[in-house]
């Protein structure tokens, strides 16, 4: 007897459906053909052990089963499910009427019971696109896949729940998540605020003017000062995440596999910090299954390099084309994929390796080669890449013993998406330019030229501060961002100063001089 189950492929963001054909006759050979991985063929030991601890008697017979596409290479345990399922009716256990228009994913248990798999959102969104009427998922699964509308989804526990379902038996309700409801309620719930950062006022400036138009930053200052502090409140003060880039970082997430039990839509802006350890492929994205890396991770929200001069060169220079193209292609002998990772790059270092060049309350004790060669290891191209440097110094006891808290991060994250709203109407007619930092050189021209005095004013400080040309077009986005703060139609005078205030790593003495 020949039967038909649905599942679904997942390839980086999107999902192949994949047919599988179960063909059962007399004999007792088992065939699994259609570039299926290891995974997938030792799913024929997982489903007959869970057949038969779930009240079946599994068939012996010659039972063959085709993937097709065959062209398309099966990984994961995703499909035990729609084998488990396919060997069965084809065994006469199932009423074959209901899987014509029902997908299935899942992982089998010994015991019969569905565990959680990767990539169901992408599978409910083929499940629709392909007209499917219900898609059967593991429980852990059946928030993050109902997030699709107008497909009715089913969290299942078991291999007997699913049968039962089928065979109608049982009933089972359909999931149903007020995917708006959910997603505005936990947009504003942060555990980090401001309020908490003691000081550190310029500092605070720059990381609002970085979120207010999307720009890259690094600070540096000695240990203890409140880098990490600072970088890790960003996301409190950023933008709330829209209905649409939600879903697709809900769908990053989803495909590697990282979506915590239960979860429906990511509503918060991400925000990743590596160890420095972490490999290029870890940042990148590939591997044997081409899983998103720490750049895709954090999409549509920060990621935080802490002592920057730490990571391996290489995988810091990795980050060089990314940070341009906000989207990173991994190519490979067997596939080629892409991630989007549209994000603000956030870094922290140390002057030197002791830390205390430059500070006026403690003595450094490195040589000048040694200081030299740590922060040669962060490469004039990457450096390029980040529009605002910031010096930081260790806050006074005076300041850090105040009792008075700083200014919360909902009132700066009022000022940052008003500027937001300002880049939105400005950028509403450039497909794919929504912030500040996204502005084209022809862009520049038309909504940051500067007037006169600010055109001296930055050719003196590109003279004396031995400025790179290529920073020319930073300070003018920083600027035009801060005119955006500001309330400001035009790129004044007093805006082209502070964005000049924010290269301080691009002057030829920076080193010589310390902080």
């Amino acid at each position: 007897m020949l039967v038909k189950t649905f599942s679904a492929a997942v390839m980086g963001l999107e999902a192949t459906t994949i047919t599988i054909e179960v063909n059962m006759t007399r004999g007792v050979m088992f065939h699994l053909s259609g570039l299926a991985d290891t995974a997938v063929k030792e799913s024929y030991d997982r489903i007959r052990a869970a057949i038969e601890n779930n009240g079946f008697k599994a068939p012996t017979a010659e039972i063959t089963i085709n993937l097709s596409p065959a062209d398309i290479r099966k990984e994961g345990t995703g499909y035990d499910l729609p084998l488990a399922i396919g060997i069965l009716a084809a065994h006469n256990k199932i009423a074959a009427d209901l899987l014509s228009e029902t997908m299935l994913i899942g992982e089998l248990g010994l015991d019969g019971q569905l565990k959680p798999v990767s990539g169901a959102l992408p599978v409910a969104i083929r499940a629709r696109k392909e007209k499917f009427k219900r898609l059967i998922v593991p429980k852990e699964n059946e928030r993050e896949a109902a997030v699709v509308n107008n497909l009715e989804v089913y969290g299942m526990d078991s291999l007997a729940d699913v049968v039962g379902f089928l065979n109608g038996a049982e009933h089972f309700e359909p999931t149903v998540v007020d995917t708006r409801k959910e997603f505005y309620e936990q947009q504003y719930a942060f555990d980090l605020d401001f309020a908490d950062v003691r000081g550190q006022e310029s500092v605070k400036r720059a990381l609002e003017v970085a979120a207010a138009g999307g720009h890259n930053l690094i600070m540096i200052g000695p240990p203890g000062s409140g880098k990490s502090m600072m970088a890790k409140r960003l996301p409190g003060i950023l933008p709330p995440l829209s209905l649409a880039e939600s879903l697709e970082t809900t769908q990053v997430h989803s495909v590697a596999g990282k979506l915590a039990s239960g979860t429906s839509l990511i509503s918060q802006r991400p925000f990743r910090s590596p160890h420095h350890t972490v490999s290029q492929v870890a940042m990148t994205g590939g591997g044997n299954r081409a899983l998103p890396g720490e750049v895709s991770m954090a999409h549509n929200g920060v990621l935080f390099l802490d002592e920057l001069p730490e990571f391996n060169k290489s995988t810091l220079e990795v980050l060089r084309q990314p940070l341009e193209d906000r989207k990173i292609t991994i190519s490979r002998a067997k596939y080629t994929v892409e991630y989007p990772c549209s994000f603000m790059f956030v870094a922290s270092m140390n002057p030197c390796p002791c830390g205390y060049y430059g500070d006026p309350t403690h003595h450094c004790v490195c040589t000048p080669g040694q200081i030299s060669r740590y922060l040669s290891k962060i490469s004039g191209p990457l450096l390029d890449r980040i529009d605002i440097h910031c010096e930081i110094q260790a806050v006074p006891f005076a300041q850090l013993s105040q009792m008075k808290p700083g200014e919360p991060s909902a009132v700066i994250r009022e000022r940052v998406i008003k500027a937001r709203n300002i880049q939105t109407e400005r950028f509403k007619t450039f497909k794919g330019v929504h912030s500040n930092s996204q502005m084209t050189e022809r862009m520049l021209h038309e909504f940051a030229e500067p007037d006169a005095a600010s055109l001296d004013m930055l050719r003196m400080a590109m003279e004396r501060l031995k400025l790179s040309a290529r920073a020319y077009s930073r300070i003018l986005k920083v600027a035009r961002t801060i005119a955006d703060l500001a309330g400001s139609e035009k790129v004044e005078s007093v805006h082209i100063a502070e964005a000049i205030g924010y290269r301080n790593l691009d002057r030829g003495d920076w080193a010589e001089r310390g902080i």
